[in-house]
């Protein structure tokens, strides 16, 4: 099985939900309203919202134990279901039933979502406006440098394997090797050299463009993992670079004053 399949098997880490509230909530936008995955300690207010970008795969387990993982640190964790309005993909595993959904989608829809997001916990008085941020997998590393270009009341980012460069599309006119020049929060970068989806020359293109980015952002590479070494659910999964890689998670929120 390639590691760009969704696998069956048990995930590694399991977070439990015990002291939370951790599930779907009903987020409008404009006409529309989207779910949300929402996991925060319950009786808190005012915590450190992460938003958590879905992979390709959705919002499946894995992703919704990411936020729960937030959640036991005091931070209120939300992960919207960006394909909401093009197509479930909840149960597929092969690419080509997903990419139909996912290519669908526009990324102008996406930011609006996430700004959405933002409101509904900000005006629900559970989120600190002065301590957001977001992290992304895959497709939702990709998602977490765009963003980052657009929201200047994001602290910090920090984008894992997303895709840096690509065809441009009228639902993708842009991609994050175009933004780095616009940042408008530090973002942290998690990438691995050995990722047959993206090489290491386009990896280093970008460190250099974000050389040039005066918010102090940077990639760190993995030599031994590939695509999908956080999923603790796939093939692709390599222990030490995940665990290494989410410590890189944290203290690049704490040093951003996201998390204490």
């Amino acid at each position: 099985m390639s590691d760009q399949q969704i696998e069956n098997g048990e995930p590694r880490v399991i977070t439990d939900s015990e002291g939370l509230m951790a599930q779907f909530v009903e987020v409008p936008v404009e006409r529309d309203i989207i779910p949300v995955y929402c996991a925060f300690p319950q009786g808190k207010e005012m915590m450190p919202l992460i938003l958590v970008v879905q992979e390709i795969f959705g919002i499946h387990e894995h992703i919704q134990d990411v936020c729960r993982r937030f959640a036991k640190m005091g931070c209120i964790a939300l992960a919207p279901d960006l394909y909401f309005r093009q197509g479930s993909v909840n149960g597929l595993s092969n690419p080509e039933q997903i990419y139909p959904i996912v290519s669908q989608v526009p990324d102008q829809q996406v930011m609006q979502d996430l700004d959405a997001t933002v409101t509904w916990a900000l005006e629900n008085g559970l989120a600190d406006p002065q301590r957001m941020g977001i992290t992304g997998f895959c497709w939702g590393g990709r998602i977490v440098w765009l963003y980052a270009s657009i929201n200047s009341e994001l602290k910090a980012g920090v984008a894992w394997y997303g895709r840096l460069d690509n065809q441009v599309t009228q639902n993708q006119p842009r991609h994050p090797i175009n933004v780095a020049d616009d940042l408008k929060c530090s973002v942290l970068g998690l990438y691995g050299g050995q990722d047959h989806l993206i090489p290491n020359e386009l990896v280093e293109k970008m460190n250099l463009n974000l050389s040039n980015n005066k918010k102090n952002s940077m990639i760190i590479t993995y030599p031994r993992s590939g695509h999908g070494f956080f999923a603790d659910y796939r093939s692709s999964y390599n222990q030490k670079d995940a665990e290494s890689g989410w410590s890189e998670l944290l203290a690049w929120f704490r040093k951003h004053e996201i998390l204490e």
